[in-house]
């Protein structure tokens, strides 16, 4: 069982659940007499603390004042380590949907290797997921700015591995020495009805696998393009 008092952080950000008061847990409890509320939310009735406590302790649970001003005080069994952490989840869920939106600036090299790039997209994912906007920024070194086509190679690699996370905001375009491409996080379509002309479904069902087999297709050829380029920047000049 758990004995201590328990403080609950304040609300620091609009539609943030927080308890703006302390929590008073098994023998930190000052009430002789409670009115207890049992795990599945029925009334047990008026009793001594200390018959409340033991009822809790059989359980395995803790015994947590809920309401300190209500005569007598209400308290509730319950799991306090499980209730802190849904709390905790609820708050982080809430701070997720009021934040603003940032953006995350990612960079890269024409010659970046496979491993560093998944790992790149990995961490645009958890950013479009987190509501962000993620900047990609392919620099140039040396002789690399006369072949741009390696870093669109590159970049149209990415967007297709997170088609289904972001949008493109900002195209692929130079600025100075680097190329530059902003993703937004792609809102979720609502579900629609099933389409009720004739064929409708099957020819719904036809555009999605010839779409698939096309950006399968394109992502390949970007593959072979960026290897081609890969090959030619390693002839002497």
């Amino acid at each position: 069982m758990v004995y201590f008092l328990a403080r609950t952080k304040p609300n620091k950000s609009e539609g943030e659940p927080a308890i703006q008061r302390e929590l008073r847990v098994n023998n930190r409890i000052r009430a002789r007499e409670v009115r207890v509320i049992d795990e599945n939310g029925k009334q047990i009735g008026v009793m001594h603390i200390r018959r409340a406590l033991k009822i809790a302790q059989e359980r395995g649970l803790d015994l947590v004042e809920v309401a300190p001003n209500a005569n007598p005080p209400v308290c509730r069994i319950l799991d306090y380590g499980r209730y802190r952490y849904e709390q905790e989840k609820l708050a982080k869920e809430s701070k997720r949907k009021h934040k603003q939106a940032e953006v995350k600036t990612i960079r890269l090299r024409p010659s970046t290797g496979t491993h560093d790039i998944e790992t790149k997209v990995r961490n645009a994912r958890e950013f479009l997921q987190d509501g962000d906007k993620v900047k990609f920024i392919v620099i140039f070194r040396s002789r690399e700015i006369s072949r741009p086509q390696m870093a669109e190679a590159l970049l149209k690699k990415i967007t297709d591995a997170l088609q289904e996370e972001g949008a493109i905001e900002r195209p692929p375009s130079m600025e100075g020495r680097q190329m530059v491409m902003v993703l937004a996080p792609r809102k979720k379509p609502a579900h629609h009805e099933t389409a009720r002309t004739e064929g409708g479904t099957h020819h719904a069902k036809d555009e999605n696998k010839q779409d698939s087999r096309q950006a399968v297709q394109t992502h390949s050829d970007g593959q072979i393009d960026a290897q081609e380029s890969r090959e030619q920047s390693l002839v002497p000049e």
